[in-house]
């Protein structure tokens, strides 16, 4: 709480342009085209290219403030600071999770502008070909495949060399990446004292290949990390909203809109208005959009707003007394995310990052480095080094159980390479070894339990509920302590903090230490249009009512085995392409912005 409190800036609208982030509901047009519900990477990318057209009117409703002038949130480095338990999270946590011996984990969620963007730890990764090739195969529509989301990725994507000037040339693959989009990606921009020992291994250990490029639809092996960074300051989806872009006329941004439910406008079965509350605490008013409402709040807050909409199950809707509009047993369906811990290390070295956490000096320096130059360790986050791999082709669980991964080139789980620990301990130096599944079986729910559309939801990712999920772990875990005893990391580790040996000691451990990676996805997803099943069909629109879009994670019918951030500007950007085919006649007119 010390550092937090130190870092916690007054919110300010500097840097974005008050005329168009508007301070009350009384400066609303009479109406707008669309109506955007959430300004985190699927609602801010959504509403900055409809109003690339100026005969195009988008009101993009947001449930917090601006997140501006918050070092936290734009310096890299203090991303670990971010969540949970504080201002700019939803706080939320998990119900009791079997799988956790009964544990109610964090459940991190980002408020106000850039949403979950504004609080993450940046990693960029967009998963596999197979990993996107399956959202086609889901949704029925070859489009949504590896092929046809690439140019949103390469669209949403401003790559930018990092802050240090070194030589990238073996760090990425120019030919698969974007150079003139809107969101900041990179390379580390500062060297740790582990990066040379890191990339060592995977000359000495065949089960370690170097990976040039996690981002090319191959990702197995271990590599450097790309994060959503922009010349050493945070690349949120605020960048979609930058003041270039708020100077459109045609774009309007209302803070502390809190949405509640969609509403029917000419008939019951036509969404086109929203329910809002006018600022905190304040009364609630309905808005129309001409064309479309479109749900981009996210997992979580996106299967709430249908639920209290009357689109959901029956039988959960029913005994709440909410009136049921559409039976779909699906909404808040089919959650899923990657679930893992850490194993740490103390280490035989003082030039960790446990330093900087603990001693207030340094740490000034590094922020008044940062804040005059953009440069040092406060530019990059929390890891130079990522790891994708797999359980081996004739691993005996393959006897019993199906490969949940999306293809042979698929990993089972995660590593992050952490030279320090946060919060970190009153003495010693740490390297912090995270391991995630990011191919997990394991399915859950978002639920409601109130008519109160405000209540808190029921969070259920049911995290390791299926065995082959703690055994991806397990077996990742083990995998780490292969990778750390090697010849290359000689004279560099003391001890593990904690001695695993058996299979039963780390089985206990994951469960007593796990928690959610927070990458949900799918409680709204694509299915092909004539299906009975999904959410939204591969046009996005809502099944079973008409002017109702959903533009965020939880569209997404299958977790792709990387963090998510990627996934959902790609999803964003090929969204507002399908929204300006469906209106040629609205977005034919004029001539689009330059800005």
């Amino acid at each position: 709480m010390k550092l937090a409190k130190q870092l916690l800036l007054p919110v300010s609208f500097a840097g974005l342009s008050a005329a168009v982030i508007l301070t009350s509901s009384s400066q609303l047009k009479k109406s707008y085209d669309f109506i955007i519900v959430g300004a985190g990477p699927g609602g801010a990318t959504t509403a900055n290219r409809l109003t690339e057209s100026p005969g195009v009117n988008v009101l993009l409703l947001e449930a917090g403030g601006a997140n501006d002038g918050v070092l936290q949130i734009d310096v890299p480095q203090l991303c670990v600071t971010l969540t949970p338990n504080t201002p700019w999270d939803w706080n939320f946590t998990t119900v009791p999770q079997a799988g956790l011996l009964g544990r109610t984990p964090p459940f991190p969620r980002g408020i106000g502008l850039g949403g979950t963007s504004a609080v993450n730890c940046l990693v960029y990764t967009r998963g596999t070909k197979s990993d996107i090739d399956t959202w086609a195969a889901l949704s029925g529509d070859e489009s949504w495949g590896w092929d046809g989301v690439l140019p949103y990725f390469k669209k949403s994507e401003k790559f930018n060399l990092p802050v240090d000037g070194h030589n990238v040339s073996a760090q990425f693959t120019p030919e698969v990446h974007g150079f003139n989009g809107i969101i900041g990606v990179s390379v580390p921009g500062a060297a740790r004292a582990t990066d040379n020992r890191v990339i060592a291994v995977t000359q000495e250990l065949d089960e370690f290949p170097y990976q040039v490029d996690m981002n090319s639809g191959e990702h197995l092996g271990v590599g450097w990390t790309q994060a959503l960074i922009d010349r050493g300051v945070r690349s949120s989806s605020k960048a979609y909203l930058a003041p270039e872009y708020l100077n459109r006329h045609n774009l309007h941004v209302l803070l502390h809109a809190r949405v509640s439910r969609v509403l029917p406008t000419n008939d019951a079965f036509s969404l086109n208005s929203v329910e809002f509350q006018d600022g905190q605490s304040g009364e609630f008013k309905n808005l129309t959009a001409r064309k479309e409402v479109i749900l981009s709040t996210g997992a979580v807050h996106t299967p709430v707003i249908l639920m209290h909409s009357g689109i959901g199950d029956s039988k959960v809707l029913t005994p709440l007394g909410i009136p049921v509009l559409v039976d779909n047993p699906s909404v808040g369906q089919n959650l899923t995310d990657h679930v893992g811990c850490s194993i740490t290390f103390e280490v035989n070295s003082t030039k960790t990052l446990d330093e900087t956490w603990r001693n207030d000096s340094l740490k000034d320096a590094l922020l008044t480095e940062w804040r005059e130059n953009k440069t040092g360790l406060m530019v990059d986050t929390s890891e130079n080094q990522v790891a994708f791999l797999r359980l081996p082709d004739d691993d005996p669980i393959w006897e019993t159980h199906e490969d949940p991964a999306s293809g042979p080139t698929t990993a089972h789980f995660e590593f992050l390479f952490q030279n320090g620990v946060y919060p970190t301990k009153e003495s010693g130096n740490y390297f912090n070894l995270p391991v995630g599944a990011v191919s997990p079986a394991s399915r859950g729910f978002i639920t409601i339990n109130s008519s109160d559309p405000f209540a808190t939801p029921l969070i259920d990712p049911k995290l390791l509920s299926e065995d082959i999920d703690i055994y991806m772990v397990r077996q990742g875990i083990k995998t780490g302590q292969r990778f750390v005893a090697a010849k290359s990391w000689e004279g560099y580790f003391i001890r593990p903090l904690v001695n695993l040996t058996s299979d039963e000691e780390i089985d206990q451990y994951i469960r007593e230490n796990a928690v959610s990676f927070f990458h949900p996805v799918a409680t709204a997803a694509m299915s092909p249009a004539n299906a009975s099943w999904g959410v939204v069909n591969p046009n996005l629109l809502v099944k079973g009512v008409r002017g109702l879009r959903v533009v965020d994670a939880s569209v997404v019918p299958r977790l792709p085995a990387a963090h998510t951030s990627a996934a959902v500007y790609g999803v964003a950007e090929k969204a507002a392409d399908i929204i300006k085919a469906a209106y040629p006649d609205l977005f034919g007119k004029g001539v689009a912005w330059k800005a």
